[in-house]
């Protein structure tokens, strides 16, 4: 099967309605390698399955091109695309067979007989579910059924494969073995991939890359891990994963950056190849680049030059197994530090005061 790229070229789509015109997708571009996993992650609204469709056939943008393989398809109809997609709810046909949904849209190509047969077979092989062929789908598990589409979609040999929030219907455990299959599969068949999840961990843990959408505008575009370790801005940082956001001034005084949060107060900035320039900007850092000392220890490393410290009190703990989960209040804001759990550690109670301490070094500052 050959492998083909997906590219976006200034793809925009809007609805007239009464209420005036709703701009749905904003001047996407975006390209999507040969054989790539590819993640579309956004909150509910923010047009990632809107796109998905869009390259489908099923909605049809207003301005921009619709590369495949480097042919634009944006006038060509969905069934022409030569493009298969698994959606959310399966659409399995509750009266046939295992066998005759995988066999359906072969039938409807008019393809010969013996040849339905081997790629039926081949695909339920593929998806381990060659002695399930007789069985209808209420016999099925949900995780089955979900094979039973990802067979149906791939028994056509289709250029790219479209998941559309695949694993939201099946509980935690499943989830996550059915995304080792799927990324198994993807891995096997080398087919494109475009996959739509409001999950990030289901991003982060199958794309090669990922693109995150928010309001119908693409943030940002990397490897999960670019994403987490270097967001473009502060809807990224609190969308992939959880971040701890002060908004604020930065000020040059006396040759030293001081950072005005609103809120919290100020901090110096310890020197650093991503300090910010003087005006507006967005310190982040994660919950696990954190360290919590009680206030009255005496912290040497206060004084290393590489850290922020900020003074704050204890309002809840999470225990979460491999970590705990504080909240913290400094100021006026509410801070999350996630510490390391060890047998016999005890946990900081509520009302503890406490100072938090920053490594320089994992701080971003970002737009707001």
């Amino acid at each position: 099967m050959k492998k083909v790229a997906v590219e976006c070229i200034h793809i925009g789509l809007a609805y007239e309605s009464k209420a005036g015109r709703n701009q749905v997708l904003k001047d996407i571009t975006l390209r999507i390698e040969p054989g790539e996993f590819f993640a579309l992650l956004g909150p509910s609204g923010s047009g990632k399955s809107t796109l998905l469709r869009l390259i489908a056939g099923f909605n049809q943008h207003n301005q921009g091109r619709l590369l495949v393989d480097g042919q634009d398809i944006s006038g060509v109809p969905p069934h022409a695309r030569n493009i298969g997609m698994v959606f959310q709810n399966y659409a399995l046909w509750p009266h046939l067979t295992v066998y005759d949904n995988v066999a359906f849209g072969l039938v409807e190509r008019r393809l010969p007989r013996v040849e339905i047969k081997r790629r039926v077979e081949e695909a339920l092989a593929l998806v381990d579910l060659a002695d399930y062929a007789q069985r209808r789908p209420h016999q099925l598990s949900g995780g089955q059924q979900q094979r039973v589409a990802l067979a149906r979609t791939i028994v056509i040999e289709p250029q790219v494969l479209l998941l559309d929030e695949p694993l939201s219907n099946l509980d935690k455990k499943l989830r996550e073995q059915m995304r080792q299959e799927l990324l198994r599969l993807q891995r096997q068949l080398g087919i494109t991939t475009i996959f739509v999840t409001h999950d990030q961990e289901e991003a982060m843990t199958t794309a090669d890359r990922m693109a995150v959408l928010e309001g119908g505008v693409l943030q940002q575009v990397g490897t999960p891990a670019e994403l987490f370790d270097h967001p473009a801005n502060a809807f990224v940082a609190g969308f992939v994963g959880t971040a701890n956001l002060l908004h604020g001034e930065v000020e040059a005084r006396n040759g030293r950056l001081v950072f005005k949060a609103e809120g919290v107060g100020e901090l110096v900035l310890p020197p650093s190849p991503n300090a910010p320039k003087p005006g507006r900007t967005t310190l982040s850092f994660r919950p696990h680049t954190t360290v919590l000392e009680p206030r009255e220890c005496a912290l040497d490393a206060a004084d290393d030059g590489r850290t922020i410290w900020l003074e704050g009190e204890i309002v809840s703990a999470e225990f979460l197994g491999e970590f705990t989960r504080y909240r913290v209040r400094a100021g006026s804001a509410e801070l999350t530090a996630d510490q390391p759990h060890l047998a016999g550690q005890p946990t900081l109670a509520a009302g503890s005061a406490v100072r938090m301490g920053v490594d320089a070094a994992q701080i971003r500052y970002l737009g707001r």
